[in-house]
């Protein structure tokens, strides 16, 4: 693929008004969201979810692309329609999950690193046979008195960096998620702190491996409080925050950033999208690359009625998607 091909892939994932939807849940994770409504996670049923989720009517108006797990993207719906047909079909721009997960990082108690580079190159090829435009990698850095360390941050951006590098090499936009939790009591200045460091690194490691950013998505973590901090930064602060943080870190050069959900309710992430949105110009489009705050309603909707008639949940999944469109134009009204 050319330079000139994954630049316009990479353009279609932050059309105006459009974002991701997340649905590459591991095995492990979606078994614990099937576990809370009462569904089991069997590989059919897991199909089913997701082809609900993939064949909402008119979800191309707000959505331009799906992150899928490997198995989603192997599935076909209940009539044999290949997944990644129906994306195609709907003007969605078909996603892969390549990392392997974060194990610990030796010598360094309570920082990790993600694995999955080993086999990496023809595991690419493989998804870009079967469909995939783009394809993403997680990293995690989690903050504590004594977290992140500099060698995690460092470990896991360099990770990062030569999972894009073959991504561009197998025809594949990355997009890079270097995602710092929420879990903990910090406050805002010290999770801004951590984000600025973290994309620093991030960006020197793309540049020292020739990864365009043109063809690069960013799917950053929001400068927000940590959950048990007992002060919560309000919608402006964080709004206000994040876009100084990014500016002072992310290349104008990239052609978008996405947000990741992080544990955030799905209406404080709406809200915090819009109000960025509403700060005035950007060197980038800001856009949404959800999951729970994309899932989370329609999930207990499709538990209650699994004989296929979709029509609640998603009517539900419509109108987060439509949601986050509007808050990636600041036009959310709340």
């Amino acid at each position: 693929m050319s330079i000139e091909q994954l630049e316009d892939i990479a353009q279609a994932m932050v059309a105006p008004g459009k974002g991701i939807i997340a649905i590459d849940e591991s095995n492990n994770t979606i078994k614990k969201r099937f576990d809370a409504v009462g569904v089991e996670s069997t590989e059919e049923n897991r199909r089913a979810y997701r082809e609900m989720l993939l064949t909402t009517p008119k979800l191309s108006d707000y959505i331009s692309g799906a992150i899928l797990f490997d198995e989603t993207l192997r599935q076909s719906t209940r009539t044999g329609v290949p997944f990644t047909k129906v994306m195609a079909d709907a003007g969605i721009l078909p996603g892969i999950k390549v990392d392997k997960g974060p194990v610990p990082l030796a010598g360094f108690p309570g920082d990790v690193v993600t694995e999955g580079l080993d086999g990496l190159r023809p595991r690419l090829k493989e998804y870009a046979g079967l469909g995939a435009k783009f394809a993403k990698w997680r990293a995690v850095i989690a903050i504590s008195d004594e977290n992140p360390s500099g060698t995690c941050i460092e470990s896991n951006c360099h990770a990062l960096a030569r999972y894009a590098a073959l991504c561009q090499e197998a025809g594949l936009v990355p997009m890079v998620e270097p995602e710092i939790l929420i879990d903990g009591n910090h406050d805002i200045d010290v999770c801004y702190e951590v984000t600025e460091a973290t994309l620093r690194s991030l960006f020197a490691a793309l540049y020292e491996h020739n990864v365009l950013l043109e063809g690069t998505i960013l799917k950053a973590s929001m400068v927000i409080s940590g959950k048990d901090c007992p002060e919560q930064a309000g919608v402006e602060e964080v709004a206000e925050a994040t876009l100084r943080c990014l500016k002072a870190t992310v290349p104008a050069s990239l052609p978008g950033i996405v947000f990741l959900s992080g544990g955030q309710s799905d209406e404080a992430a709406t809200a915090h999208l819009n109000a960025m949105n509403q700060l005035g110009a950007k060197p980038w489009p800001l856009s949404f690359s959800y999951g729970r705050a994309m899932q989370q309603a329609a999930l207990k909707l499709w538990a209650e009625d699994m004989s296929g008639n979709f029509t609640k949940a998603q009517d539900t999944v419509y109108a987060r998607a439509r949601d986050n469109g509007l808050a990636a134009l600041g036009q959310w009204k709340g």
